[in-house]
């Protein structure tokens, strides 16, 4: 292999992506690799994975999709962990007992 013609290829390749992080989409490989799993990477990981055949770039409606699938999933992250986190309020027996009293008048 040579290894200046294979450098040279992934620095085109890397010149030819636009986006600082690219979304590119795996292939199906010899060694068991899982294909059409989009994964969003730097650019210079992406130029390298497309340049040994393990991934493609991903379509223009490919990565709209992932992008849509990825901000759905933490809006449900951040609603599960705000959903998880419990207030407490330390409130001594005098302040209870106004409360209590408060609540009392307010119902007669």
């Amino acid at each position: 292999m040579d290894l200046r013609a294979y450098y040279q290829k992934i620095r085109q390749m890397e010149a030819g992506i636009k986006e600082t992080f690219a979304i590119v989409v795996s292939l199906a490989t010899a060694d068991g690799g899982k294909a059409d799993t989009l994964t969003e990477v730097p650019r210079g990981v992406a130029a390298k994975m497309i340049v040994e055949g393990i991934a493609r770039l991903a379509s223009a409606p490919e990565a709209a999709e992932f992008q849509t699938k990825r901000a759905e999933a933490m809006r449900t992250a951040e609603q599960e962990a705000s959903a998880g986190r419990v207030q407490l309020s330390v409130v001594s027996t005098s302040e209870l007992n106004q409360l209590k009293a408060a609540v009392r008048s307010l119902q007669e």
